[in-house]
Formats: structure tokens, C-alpha cells, sequence
């Protein structure tokens, strides 16, 4: 444990970037969760596992010498309208720690309290989006997704004010930093042009060291940015998420799935589908999700600017230049995403309409999106027999089939990797939920959370927990913990 050397490297940038802020104490604390596979990889002092030390820095209400606490400044579009000054309004950013591997990762409260950019907000957190981000973040880790992790859970012992009292928490969040794409607008808003590039040097050293010596380093950060977003994009649709929020303050530079306020995955296949109760207008629908991506990215070139090149115009033009190559980007990560889902080892273009045509099928017959793709395991397909009429049904598998003997690969094996048989469903996530709040009971919690970080692997004991809703269960919204 010896190697746990906390850093503040993003103290190292312009005083506008963040303000010094501390957690509000908590009258109660205790455990709800704590993650110890990852206090292992960050080496986090055995002397903060499971302890009133541990309480006392998950809930912030003593934190070591070891940390220094700020809020950071971002703006941001959210539903596409700017708001120039957001900022952590109950995050508060501890210290950044290296994992085993050696990368910095920051370390992060959630819901403790308020901050400079709390904007009349409380700054906590009700324990339900507490409890939905650290199960769900933690699934999505064990997908292969690249996400933000959860490392702790604490209640508060204090109720939180929404539209009804209900019980605090916080999490304790990991991330390879929390800089968005509204970090760096609200950096370029700024009137001094040295704030930008110190923050787009920062990322660049900090997530693309190999730009740094580059003719174009700002260009090489934009591409990165582009790629990356593309490609998590992808991995989200194969996977049926909708991430309900995608303001430019929630995509981050590192493309890294971030807030899992409204997120939810989707069941009976909708290319309409909505679950977030603030999207009225469908702006973050789930087959909206790479054109909001791509609108999200040309805001980040916006605050790049000036940094591509001396003369706008030229630096607008390398901008278009590679906000173009994202559609291609994303339908490559697309085509090859769900190409391996159908076993698929080297798609070609003829392929997206084999692809596109079998979620047809879905979306007709509002087949589960999950079990249908996982079901062509199956030689006889139970559940798609079930759900649609036979004739279309066959047609479609005999094409697919074909497809598959056209190859000299085994698509069984690139299917089970490609197919989980268990996702968060929402209604487990809200069963999980509703009995920590009535009762404080944690068997469901740590059940799934068990099963979950083993999501490709059927077996008797996640059985239970590999269907959709019934009509009685199903959760058609969900809601943000501010």
C-alpha cells in the first residue's frame, strides 16, 4: 500500500478553473457500498476500508491530510441551450490517485454538499441516484464500457428535499478526470485566451500524451476526442443505453460514459425510446444519441478555435475537417459493434442491412432487445419464435445463416462476447431502490451487484434476473437526483 501517493495536479491550472470548497458534514453515515477490488487497484490505505475512517472521508466529514477539495468550473449545453457558468454543484473533487497500472484517476464526492456553483441547490444527493450510478456504473465497467467507476456509498442519516423528503447519501465517484466538453467551453468564454490552452495542454498530457510533440497537437486532441466519442457511442446503442442526458457537461474528454442520472436500458426495442422525464421533446432518444454527440463535438471544436490555427478561418476549416470524419467513425464502431453481435467476424458494408432489417423485426414486434440478440445462441431461437410471426422470422435467419457460412470464423464464441445475458434492467435497479428505502435491506443490492460484474455468462443463478419487466413492473421514467 505503500505506492497510494495522492496528487493535485489539476491545481496546476488557472485559478478560474475551480474553487476551494469542503464537504458539509453528515449527521449519520454508514456503509452502503464500498468497492474493494478497486480500493485494491488504487491502493487505497486498508485503513479506510470498512471503518470509521473510512466514513468519516466517503462522507466528508473528516478528510485526510492527503486531500485538498475543490468544485470545478464548466459550462455547458444543456438540451442545447448554453448556460455559461454550471460548475460541481455537489461534486467535490478530493484528490487524484494512481492505480496499478500507474494512471491517474480522480477521486471524487458526490452529493456532499454545496459548492460556489450550487446555484440554490442543495448539493446533496437522495440515496436512489446513489444507488442507481453505483450499480450501474459498475455494470457497465464489467460490460467493457469505459465509465466512470463507483468506489463507495455512504447514507447520511439526513433526509434531502425533493419533491418529497427522502434519505441522503453520496457517492464516492472514480474517473480518469471529470473534464468535459463544457469545461473547456467555459474555458474559452473566459476573457483571458491562456485559460483555454492551459486546460487543452492539461488534457492533452493527461489523456494524450503521444499529441504533445505533434505539428497540431489541439487538432490531434479534437480527433481523439472525436474517435473516442464515437466509438462509446457505438458500444452504448449494441448494448440498448440511453444515457438520457448528453449535455455537453456530461461527455467527457477521456470518453468515459459519465452521470447515470436518467440512463436507463432499453427493453422492448423503440429506436424512439425515451426514458428521461425532463426530454420531453425526445432531443436524447436513443437512436438520437450520434447526431447529439456529433452537435456535442462541434462545440468543443468551437472552444478549440482559437487554438487550431492563428487565422479563423483556416482553424474553422480544419475543424469541419474532422468534425466530417465522425460519421464515418461512428458507423465503422457501429457496423463492426453489432456485426459481432450476430457473430459476424469481419463485416463488410452489405452487411448493416441484415443488421438493420433484424432490428426491424425487433422493433415490430417489440421484442426485447437483450434477449432477442442473445436468443441467436439458441439453435431453435425460442424467444424469437415466440415473439415473431414465423415466416418473416425465417426468412431473415436463413440470410443470416448464410451470412455466417460465407466465413471461416466461429461466430459462437464472437456472439457470447458480444451478447450479455444480463443488463441493469430498470425495474430491478427501482425493486433495489424502493427496498433501501423502506426497509434498508441490501440483499437485492449485493445480489445483483454480484451477478452483474458477470453479465456474458448464463447460469441458474441469474436466471431470475435475465427477463424484461411484466406490465406491473415496468419503468417507463426516470428522473435526475437535483
Amino acid at each position: 500500500m505503500s505506492s497510494f501517493q495522492p496528487e493535485h495536479s489539476y491545481r496546476q491550472l488557472p485559478p478560474i478553473c475551480y474553487a476551494d470548497c469542503q464537504p458539509t458534514p453528515v449527521k449519520a453515515p454508514q456503509f452502503i457500498a464500498f468497492n474493494q477490488a478497486l480500493a485494491a487497484e488504487l491502493a487505497l490505505p486498508e485503513a479506510y476500508w470498512h471503518s470509521t475512517a473510512g466514513l468519516d472521508l466517503f462522507s466528508g466529514n473528516q478528510l485526510p491530510a492527503w486531500t485538498a477539495p475543490l468544485a470545478q468550473a464548466y459550462a455547458g449545453h444543456q438540451f442545447a441551450h448554453y448556460v455559461p457558468r454550471l460548475g460541481d454543484g455537489r461534486a467535490i473533487l478530493l484528490a487524484e490517485v494512481r492505480d496499478s497500472q500507474g494512471k491517474r484517476l480522480d477521486l471524487q464526492l458526490k452529493g456532499a454538499g454545496q459548492t460556489p456553483y450550487s446555484r440554490r441547490g442543495d448539493g446533496r444527493s437522495p440515496i436512489g441516484p446513489v444507488i442507481r450510478e453505483y450499480l450501474i456504473s459498475e455494470a457497465m465497467h464489467a460490460l467493457g464500457v469505459p465509465t466512470t467507476r463507483a468506489l463507495a456509498a455512504v447514507s447520511t442519516g439526513e433526509v434531502v428535499f425533493r419533491d418529497e423528503g427522502l434519505a441522503g447519501a453520496i457517492l464516492t465517484r472514480v474517473a480518469s478526470s471529470h473534464i468535459r466538453i463544457g469545461t473547456l467551453q467555459f474555458a474559452a468564454s473566459q476573457s483571458d485566451s491562456s485559460v483555454v490552452k492551459a486546460l487543452a495542454d492539461y488534457v492533452i498530457a493527461r489523456h494524450y500524451p503521444t499529441l504533445t510533440h505533434t505539428e497540431n497537437p489541439y487538432r490531434g486532441l479534437l480527433h481523439a476526442v472525436i474517435a473516442g466519442q464515437a466509438a462509446l457511442v457505438a458500444q452504448w446503442m449494441s448494448l440498448g443505453f440511453i444515457h438520457g442526458v448528453m449535455n455537453t457537461d456530461n461527455m467527457l474528454l477521456s470518453a468515459e460514459t459519465i452521470d447515470y442520472g436518467p440512463c436507463a436500458f432499453m427493453e422492448a426495442y423503440n429506436a424512439q425510446q425515451v426514458f428521461s422525464y425532463i426530454d420531453q421533446q425526445g432531443r436524447y432518444a436513443y437512436k438520437n444519441q450520434p447526431a447529439v454527440a456529433q452537435w456535442n463535438l462541434a462545440r468543443l471544436a468551437e472552444a478549440l478555435l482559437g487554438l487550431l490555427a492563428p487565422d479563423q478561418a483556416a482553424a474553422i476549416e480544419l475543424a469541419m475537417a474532422e468534425l466530417n470524419q465522425f460519421p464515418d467513425i461512428y458507423q465503422q464502431q457501429w457496423l463492426s459493434r453489432f456485426a459481432a453481435k450476430l457473430g459476424i467476424a469481419h463485416p463488410v458494408a452489405e452487411d448493416r442491412s441484415l443488421i438493420e432489417d433484424f432490428l426491424n423485426l425487433l422493433q415490430d414486434a417489440a421484442a426485447d432487445f437483450t434477449l432477442s440478440f442473445r436468443d441467436l445462441l439458441n439453435a431453435d431461437t425460442p424467444y424469437l419464435q415466440q415473439k415473431i410471426a414465423l415466416a418473416p422470422l425465417q426468412q431473415w435467419l436463413a440470410r443470416w445463416q448464410q451470412r455466417l457460412a460465407s466465413q471461416q470464423v466461429a461466430a459462437h464464441a464472437i456472439m457470447a462476447k458480444a451478447n450479455p445475458v444480463l443488463i441493469p434492467r430498470n425495474h430491478l435497479i427501482q425493486q433495489v431502490i424502493d427496498e433501501i428505502s423502506d426497509t434498508g435491506d441490501l440483499t437485492l443490492f449485493n445480489t445483483l451487484h454480484k451477478l452483474w460484474q458477470d453479465p456474458f455468462s448464463a447460469t441458474p443463478e441469474n436466471a431470475p434476473y435475465q427477463q424484461p419487466a411484466s406490465a406491473a413492473q415496468c419503468v417507463k421514467q426516470t428522473f435526475c437526483g437535483t
